[in-house]
């Protein structure tokens, strides 16, 4: 598994672990994240991923590593080195007798100008940034490659995630830091809709479909639709300070989304696989992880 000590790729290697696969995950920089045996590399280094790919031989592999720079990774140029890069791997891997390949794609690859669930079969994929056409291409010609090269490929699409090692400069740990510092959090008005999930679940559901044999873009999300307002609100009951919760004193952008939210039919039916950890559990355990780092 590449991006294997990332935020994402952290929660994935227990449930691989408990399927029964022997772990071997590679990061930039060495680490100790059991039951993971560690490689070194940077997953854009094609050179030194065939290395590991020729060393391990892996019948499965999972492909995490992209740029994910908090608010520049939608429209950076690195996304075309990242697209070529996991073709090349992709390509690696069946030259090695590899059978299954995953990535994490985006729900930035569907057109978001309708409120109904956004759903693998009958949503436009229109994306309108150059990561998610990034991820879409990757998705289509990785797809064409399995198809011409005999391994089976998948692609989990995920959606909006929170929990341990988020970046600071995301949703849920901007509201949760300032209250634990006893500063007001100052959003939007908070009417837009998104589809939120532990990202511990998001690593069981990514864990489940490279174990499944299920081919094709499958949604990873809640299919739950919660407002940012609500999303604050409870923040403010689980710390505390309801009162700093300030909505409405930043403008919401005019091109944002009023609702964001995923179909889950393919990954329930066919992934056999629901996210087992509630809004309000995970948002509590948020709190607690960053109130010993705060």
């Amino acid at each position: 598994m590449t991006g294997a000590s990332g935020y994402v790729g952290r929660q994935t290697l227990t449930p691989l672990a408990d399927l029964g696969f022997d772990v071997h995950g590679i990061a930039r920089r060495p680490f100790d994240l059991p039951p993971c045996r560690g490689h070194i590399a940077d997953a854009l280094d094609v050179d030194a991923l065939t290395r590991i790919v020729e060393a391990v031989r892996p019948t499965h592999l999972l492909h995490l590593a992209w740029t994910t720079a908090h608010g520049r990774f939608w429209d950076d140029p690195a996304n075309a080195a990242w697209q070529a890069a996991t073709l090349a791997l992709l390509r690696q891997f069946a030259a090695t007798g590899g059978r299954r390949f995953v990535i994490a794609g985006t729900c930035a690859e569907y057109s978001w100008t309708s409120d109904a669930p956004l759903s693998e079969e009958r949503t436009p994929l229109r994306p309108s940034t150059r990561y998610g056409q990034a991820k879409l291409d990757t998705s289509r010609h990785a797809q064409a490659i399995g198809i011409e090269k005999g391994v089976s490929f998948a692609q989990g699409r995920l959606f909006f995630s929170y929990g341990p090692f988020e970046q600071q400069q995301r949703l849920v740990p901007s509201i949760i830091l300032p209250l634990l510092s006893n500063e007001p959090a100052r959003l939007t008005p908070g009417l837009q809709r998104r589809d939120f999930l532990d990202v511990r679940d998001v690593g069981r559901c990514l864990a489940a479909l490279l174990a499944s044999d299920v081919e094709g873009a499958v949604n990873i999300a809640s299919g739950v639709p919660v407002s940012i307002a609500e999303i604050a609100a409870l923040l403010g009951g689980i710390i505390g300070r309801p009162e700093l919760i300030r909505l409405g004193e930043r403008p919401q952008a005019k091109d944002d989304p009023p609702a964001i939210v995923a179909d889950i039919g393919r990954l329930a039916a066919e992934v056999k696989v629901a996210p087992a950890i509630t809004l309000n559990q995970g948002l509590a355990d948020a709190v607690d992880w960053w109130r010993t780092r705060a």
